[in-house]
C-alpha cells in the first residue's frame, strides 16, 4: 500500500508542475501538502451534508471539517467539499474516490480567511479503520 501511494504521491507531483506550473509562476511557491481525516460512521455515513474531521496537517490552516455535497454513488464519491476552518477560513474544492481501489483526488481552487488564494491538488489514500491521507501540493495565489 505503501508504494501505491508512493506512485500516486509521484503522480500528482508531475500532474500539479504539468497543470498548476502557469498559475503558480505568476503565485508563491508549490508546497508540500500531507493531511490525515476521520471518516468514522458517526457522522459520515457517505450522505450529502455528512463531513470527516481533519487529525492533522502539515498546513496550520488547515483545521477542522470538510463536508461533501453529494452522496455516495454505489462505491464512488464525486462531490463538491468545503473545508470549514472556523473564524471564516474555507477552502472550496471537488473530490472524486473510489472505495473500491481507496484512491481518489482532491483539487481545490479557492479560499477566505487564512485560505484565501488556497489552491490545491492531492491524491487520496486509505489508511485503515476511518482514517484516509491527503498527499500532493499546494500554493496560494495573489490577490488580484
Amino acid at each position: 500500500m505503501r508504494s501505491v501511494r508512493r506512485l500516486a504521491a509521484v503522480a500528482a507531483t508531475i500532474l500539479a508542475l504539468t497543470v498548476l506550473a502557469p498559475s503558480v509562476a505568476a503565485s508563491s511557491a508549490l508546497h508540500e501538502l500531507h493531511v490525515t481525516k476521520d471518516c468514522s460512521t458517526e457522522p459520515y455515513a457517505g450522505a450529502a451534508g455528512d463531513y470527516c474531521t481533519f487529525t492533522s496537517s502539515n498546513l496550520a490552516a488547515i483545521t477542522g471539517r470538510i463536508y461533501y455535497s453529494s452522496a455516495l454513488d454505489g462505491t464512488t464519491l464525486r462531490s463538491f467539499v468545503l473545508i470549514d476552518a472556523g473564524a471564516g477560513t474555507t477552502a472550496t474544492g471537488r473530490c472524486r474516490l473510489n472505495l473500491v481501489t481507496g484512491l481518489g483526488r482532491c483539487t481545490f481552487w479557492k479560499g477566505t480567511g487564512e485560505l484565501a488564494g488556497f489552491h490545491a491538488n492531492v491524491v487520496v489514500s486509505y489508511l485503515g479503520g476511518p482514517n484516509w491521507a491527503w498527499d500532493g501540493f499546494y500554493f496560494f495565489a495573489p490577490s488580484r
